[in-house]
């Protein structure tokens, strides 16, 4: 493996942005409408409901940007195959990152850039491998 293709690192750095920002969107989203409202859950709850939600805007985004390629159903596929993994990868780590720093699901002015770096950080590798072992990239 060529760790070392900068046109490889290059495509991999832009499909893991888009889907940092499909993922950002659901959770970001969710944790805030908890950190506003009076409830009783607990923190791995929200984190829980908020991983959740960010995997559904990701696929849902992706799916978008792919159906513009292909059609609707071939979309939905690819989104769903290509990055599934990458995925979950930058959920865990976004909201892992979230309770350590904060002790629990909140979103503060100085955290978001780190979490935004971890869950951009932590799929890239995998993403650039996909990318030269099958020669093609989702986006």
């Amino acid at each position: 493996m060529n760790w070392s293709c900068n046109h490889t690192w290059r495509k991999a750095s832009v499909n893991t942005l888009w889907c940092l920002l499909g993922c950002s969107i659901g959770d970001f989203g969710t944790i805030f409408y908890f950190q506003n409202i009076d409830h009783s859950l607990l923190t791995w709850q929200i984190m829980t409901l908020a991983i959740i939600n960010g995997l559904l805007t990701s696929i849902l985004l992706e799916t978008f940007i792919l159906s513009r390629q292909m059609i609707l159903k071939e979309a939905f596929k690819v989104a769903i195959g290509m990055s599934f993994i990458s995925m979950i990868a930058m959920e865990l780590a976004m909201n892992t990152i979230d309770v350590i720093l904060t002790g629990g699901a909140k979103l503060t002015w100085w955290v978001i850039p780190i979490m935004l770096f971890v869950g951009f950080i932590t799929p890239l590798p995998y993403n650039y491998y996909r990318l030269k072992k099958w020669g093609f990239g989702c986006h």
